[in-house]
């Protein structure tokens, strides 16, 4: 979980925020941030006067935050009980997965059809700070240069619209990446994976960048067996049921 960290004057990270972004909204994006990187993992409790405290601001601000988290099912607020974070619901990855490829594999196909030469060269620089993060183990970085990669990918294909709509639908599902990354050589795999994406881009393959991409996106699916083996209490529904759909699907 990350600090509300002071600004080196030391004013309350609310004093300076962007344009246009009210304490509802920043509230919102640092939990939401702290969720989907499992900074905050499945379970954990969120407590409201803590988060205002932390935060320097009053408790109507986070309780819009929590209320907006609550609706995107991140967390969930029980009555007297209080406000966890929520179990990510494996029954329904199986169509956030099918709906990202199905999105993804227009969006490379695209790029596929018309990048540019600065286009390749700006997908290839991400493809070397994916390198440079792998080095380090900086997952945290791994990730980022990823989503960076995935939005590139889609701007190359001038169909930044699509990358707009994967966002919303993949949160859950960004929550159970998390998990995978940390698994010996998986981000080798990815890294290899986008680099062979990348070069059917560059080539103007349009079946070889297609192909590549959803063997990359398949790799989530298989990978949910032992992740769900290892953190048995981040995850609702029946998992063991929803492997055995995936394993008998193709994406």
């Amino acid at each position: 979980m990350t600090a509300w960290t002071m600004n080196d004057t030391g004013r309350s990270p609310v004093a300076n925020l962007p344009t246009g972004e009210t304490a509802a909204q920043l509230v919102h994006r640092r939990l939401r941030d702290d969720i989907v990187s499992m900074r905050r993992r499945p379970g954990d409790v969120i407590f409201e006067k803590e988060i205002a405290l932390e935060a320097r601001v009053s408790r109507t601000p986070v309780r819009e935050a929590l209320l907006r988290l609550a609706d995107e099912k991140l967390i969930e607020i029980v009555s007297k009980s209080g406000t966890m974070v929520s179990r990510i619901p494996a029954e329904i990855l199986p169509e956030i997965i099918v709906a990202r490829a199905a999105l993804e594999a227009v969006t490379v196909r695209a790029a596929a059809e018309s990048a540019k030469g600065s286009d390749v060269a700006g997908l290839r620089a991400i493809i070397e700070r994916q390198r440079e993060t792998l080095a380090t183990g900086d997952i945290d970085g791994f990730h980022a240069a990823d989503e960076l990669m995935h939005r590139a990918i889609a701007e190359a294909g001038r169909l930044p619209g699509l990358w707009t709509m994967i966002l919303q639908i993949k949160v859950q599902l960004d929550r159970y990446r998390r998990l995978t990354l940390p698994q010996p050589h998986r981000m080798e795999h990815a890294l290899a994976e986008h680099e062979a994406i990348i070069d059917a881009i560059a080539r103007h393959d349009v079946a070889a960048a297609t192909t590549a991409m959803n063997r990359h996106l398949d790799g989530l699916r298989v990978s949910l067996a032992p992740i769900r083996d290892l953190n048995p209490d981040y995850f609702s529904g029946n998992v063991g049921a929803v492997y055995d759909r995936w394993a008998g699907e193709t994406v």
